[in-house]
């Protein structure tokens, strides 16, 4: 090991009153659930998964044929035959993602507020599916068959300037890309932004569309995804002894961030607070986290301290719980050293084992379940989890939600590279929540 890990305490809890507040106002997705918050999140009720035989290209010769794909969903009829052509697919769901959470906020840009309004949108890889087509129209005909569009296609940060473009927004704006954890950050950043005064409102969240060969390939060839090829949709399965790696999933989630007296003012509903961030690095492996869990308890250690909580204030964890040998067991390791004995007792779930691992938009997708379950008193579950691993041995919620009062949760994301992010979501008039 690099280092102990020992020491592990408490952290001082800080004065709820000694900085701005910020709350959510609006929320919005895509998934492989569904095409909007209300049926993903009754997806994820219900205990569904939304993995399937891949049909976005031929993966006959995969070793992994199956993945969590979006269904259904038409980026022209939604945006336009123009604007969707010039944008990635990935692009694509950020911007109807945000479309949602405007709305859901009644969340109004005019020329009044928005330079005022910013966007932060996370992606672990950007437009990869541009940049794959276009590479294999270059080999086969030449430079002069290259798209114009390739290049504002692909980048990373095209999809947060997509989102100000299309809504207006002249606030801060930016992308952040830390793998897997990136929408977290994402979130966490943009939470940042407003309490240093720089913007009234953020849209913050994270996209993806990773489903495409290269990507799928390039997995496949690390032994990262499942190759339960026989069973797609029992193939995530986190925290359960015969997990055999991750599924890839695609889509985007957008949160509508406020300060809470710009949202008190326009008599916004507060649908949640965020009470903590933190973001850290193992500092141990380009893939593979530090098998104590020691980053990622560090990460939770100080997310608790910026909410000025203890441990008995979490009522719900929502994990990162890849579906990988090594991310579930170091997990539950971190969780274990922080939260000591109650970590039997706080519920645990990952709804990746539904969703699949949507990368760098993970992270604000279960951002958004962190806050449904608090609005609807309900535990998602862990499907597919057959046999407990003896190195796995708490409370995974296991394949039925379960109703519980939910007014405080965590949720952790982690990504390649050794990035650890965790954010904590506390109900409005909870925990010090406005109300």
């Amino acid at each position: 090991m690099l280092y102990s890990f020992e020491g592990f305490s408490q952290p001082a809890r800080r004065s709820k009153l000694s900085r701005s507040r910020v709350v959510v106002t609006g929320i919005g997705c895509v998934s492989p659930l569904g095409l909007d918050i209300e049926s993903t999140w009754k997806s994820i009720v219900e205990g569904r998964s939304g993995v399937a035989p891949i049909t976005l290209f031929d993966a006959t010769d995969f070793k992994t044929t199956f993945a969590a794909e979006v269904k259904g969903f038409d980026a022209e009829e939604l945006l336009g035959r123009r604007d969707a052509r010039r944008m990635d697919r990935f692009t694509h769901f950020s911007v109807v993602s945000t479309s949602q959470a405007l709305q859901n906020a009644g969340l109004e840009v005019t020329d009044d507020n928005r330079d005022r309004i910013g966007a932060i949108i996370g992606t672990g890889i950007g437009g990869i599916g541009t940049l794959f087509d276009e590479t294999l129209k270059y080999a086969e005909r030449g430079p002069r068959w290259v798209s114009p569009f390739l290049v504002p296609m692909m980048l990373p940060d095209i999809s947060a300037g997509q989102v100000a473009i299309q809504f207006g927004l002249r606030g801060p704006n930016m992308a952040v890309v830390t793998a897997c954890a990136s929408s977290a950050n994402a979130i966490g950043e943009a939470a940042e932004i407003i309490r240093r005064g720089h913007a009234d409102a953020m849209v913050a969240g994270g996209a993806e569309a990773a489903i495409v060969p290269i990507a799928v390939g390039g997995f496949n060839a690390m032994d990262a995804v499942s190759k339960r090829n026989d069973d797609p949709a029992s193939a995530s399965r986190p925290f359960d002894l015969n997990r055999d790696g991750f599924v890839i999933g695609e889509g985007a989630a957008s949160l509508i961030l406020e300060s809470y007296e710009h949202a008190q003012a326009r008599g916004a509903n507060m649908l949640a607070e965020v009470l903590g961030y933190a973001a850290n690095n193992d500092a141990y492996h380009i893939t593979a986290p530090a098998e104590n869990g020691s980053g990622a308890a560090i990460c939770m250690r100080n997310a608790l301290s910026d909410a000025g909580l203890d441990v008995d204030s979490i009522d719900y964890i929502n994990a990162h719980g890849t579906s990988t040998p090594l991310n579930d067991k170091s997990e539950t390791a971190a969780i274990k050293a922080i939260f000591g004995e109650r970590a039997y007792d706080v519920p645990i779930s990952s709804t990746k084992s539904m969703t699949g691992h949507l990368l760098g938009a993970a992270g604000a997708l279960e951002s958004m379940f962190c806050i449904k379950a608090m609005q609807d008193g309900v535990l998602p579950p862990t499907i597919n989890y057959e046999t407990p691993d003896p190195e796995c041995d708490l409370d995974y919620v296991p394949n039925e939600a379960r109703k519980a009062k939910i007014e405080c949760t965590m949720t952790n994301s982690f990504g390649f590279g050794g990035h650890n992010a965790t954010l904590i979501f506390g109900l409005p008039g909870a925990n010090g929540a406005g109300s």
